[in-house]
């Protein structure tokens, strides 16, 4: 066990410290950061994509030792929890300008729902692996290459709301934190509930199909240019085959 919790720590250090991505920003041109970003969008749905099928639900299928019904269920809700919590945290449909010192609420509502996201990312990164360490891996690549992505989103979000760079990075950070306690809270529902896996697993795997298909894989189709959508399409499937590769590995 305290292997398991020394590496979920490890992992969630490096996913957390993906939320300073936009100190970039700081060196680079925003500009030419953005226009990167389509193609790490399409990277991390493959990746998303590539865990839930070829990780989570085949090892969700090899804990479970009767009624498979529940794996189906579990999955689903995970796609349907996503889908209420987005519900929430519908701030794309927001548009005005805010200043620094008034904020625009919306900007409160990103950092909100930032930090449940990492709350549930950290309790599947710690249920990843309790499964195996290959588990876990994979699971800790496919939610670092959907964090870079969301990271720059969300600084770029919070910049448009009103805060500046510096705070809307500080902010930022402290949202992504939260991955801690959701690790912590698995870690113990897991020692008092030993089957609780069979539930966090699927229920991941649901979380990340939602939001591979739902929230980035649309994201793709806004640009319909011959060259554009050929890379995009590489990438996604870059983003397959390292999980592919990552089950050989195993």
């Amino acid at each position: 066990m305290t292997s398991i919790i020394f590496l979920t720590f490890i992992s969630i250090s490096a996913v957390s410290l993906i939320s300073l991505i936009g100190v970039a920003s700081l060196f680079f041109n925003w500009k030419k950061i953005e226009k990167s970003l389509i193609f790490l969008i399409s990277l991390s749905a493959g990746t998303l994509l590539g865990d839930a099928f070829f990780h989570l639900i085949p090892s969700s299928y090899e804990e479970l030792t009767e009624n498979t019904l529940q794996i189906p269920l579990f999955l689903l809700s995970g796609i349907l929890v996503f889908f209420v919590l987005e519900k929430f945290i519908h701030w794309r449909h927001c548009h005005e300008i805010a200043s620094e010192n008034h904020p625009h609420p919306f900007s409160y509502i990103i950092l909100l729902g930032d930090g449940l996201h990492n709350l549930i990312d950290g309790a599947v990164l710690a249920a990843g692996f309790l499964v195996s360490f290959p588990v876990g891996l994979a699971t800790t690549l496919a939610v670092i290459m959907h964090e870079i992505p969301q990271e720059i989103g969300d600084f770029g979000s919070l910049i448009y709301g009103g805060f500046s760079r510096k705070k809307a990075l500080a902010l930022n950070f402290l949202t992504a934190l939260t991955s801690f306690m959701g690790a912590g809270i698995a870690l113990a529902l897991n020692s008092a509930l030993p089957h609780v896996n069979q539930f966090l697993i699927p229920f991941a795997a649901g979380g990340f199909i939602y939001i591979a298909s739902v929230d980035l894989i649309p994201e793709l189709h806004k640009n319909a240019e011959i060259k554009k959508s050929a890379g995009q399409f590489l990438a996604l499937l870059t983003g397959i085959g390292l999980m592919i590769g990552l089950v050989f590995l195993e």
